[in-house]
Parts: C-alpha cells; structure tokens; sequence
C-alpha cells in the first residue's frame, strides 16, 4: 500500500527536475591551451586584446539566455580566466564615470538588447541574468555620447512583466 502511495511523488519529483534549469558544465579551465579552447568550445564570436598581449574571447548567446561565459588568456595563450559573465561579481567590475562601452564588451560581452533613450541622450546596454540562481533580472548600463558609464540600475527581467508568470501577475 505504501509503495503505491509513493509512486505518484516520485514520479512528479523525477519531472520537476527535467523542468529545471541548470547552467552548462564547463568544458574550459584555467591552464588550458588556447587550442584546448577552441576545440572545447568552437571559435568564439569575438575576440579583444586585453591590452597587456593576451586575449579576450566571448561566444555569443541569443537575446533571452542568462548565462553568457568568455575566456581571458594570457600573453602566451594559457586560460587564466573562463566563466558566467552575467553575474553580480562580473557586473560590479564595471565602474561610474569610469568604465567605457569598450571596457563593458570585454569584462560582460554582448548585450541582451540595446537602445537609445533620446530624451536622455543615452544608450542603454542591458544583460539579462538569473540572479542568485534565482531570480530573472536584468542589469541596465547608461552610456553618455562619449561612451563612458553614467548610470547602472538593476531590475526583473522584463520578460516575466509580459508573459504572465510574474508575482503581481492577475491574470488580465
């Protein structure tokens, strides 16, 4: 009777973790080659110097990912970096009235979406993430017209405003 009981729960435990979402497995680790690199993850979408002799590599991702990973290599093309860049600890390297949208593409990569608040005169670049491996968020850097960051605001994803699944959703 009991093991009857339980199959129910067992079965919908083993489906609800086939729902979960779960970032890739790295296949790249620091003191790698650059051609263990490449053969690990297939040629990135761009490459940056870093501006000391090595390298910068980003593989792009769609519009909608939260995880977006680049390798740092140094002068002799050994891995001294690889990870997740969308991630509070990558975000808070990019600086006020400091960081330029040079500095943003090689520490973040791509953007999610871009766009020009012409009221504002400013460009927004914003990365959506899961943060904390929790919540869908989005984090927005403001560019003046020489490309230097004036602004950084964090907020929820604005996907989950429109879809419906979010916490003030009513169903409307």
């Amino acid at each position: 009777m009991r093991l009857r009981s339980m199959i129910p729960a067992v079965a919908l435990a083993v489906l609800m973790t086939g729902c979960a979402v779960f970032p890739p497995v790295s296949p790249v680790e620091p003191g790698m080659t650059a051609q263990q690199v490449y053969i690990a993850r297939g040629n990135p979408s761009f490459v940056y110097p870093d501006g000391k002799g090595g390298s910068i590599l980003e593989w792009a991702t769609n519009d909608l990912d939260q995880y977006a990973y680049m390798a740092e290599l140094d002068a002799n093309g050994i891995v001294t970096w690889y990870g997740n860049v969308r991630s509070d600890e990558r975000f808070a390297k990019i600086k006020v009235n400091r960081s330029t949208k040079e500095d943003v593409l090689k520490t973040l990569g791509h953007p999610s979406d871009a766009e020009y608040l012409h009221l504002r005169k400013q460009e927004v670049w914003s990365y959506r993430y899961h943060e904390e491996g929790i919540w869908n968020s989005m984090m927005h850097f403001y560019f003046d017209g020489d490309g230097v960051v004036r602004h950084v605001e964090k907020g929820m994803d604005d996907l989950d405003l429109r879809d419906g699944s979010s916490l003030f959703s009513f169903g409307f």
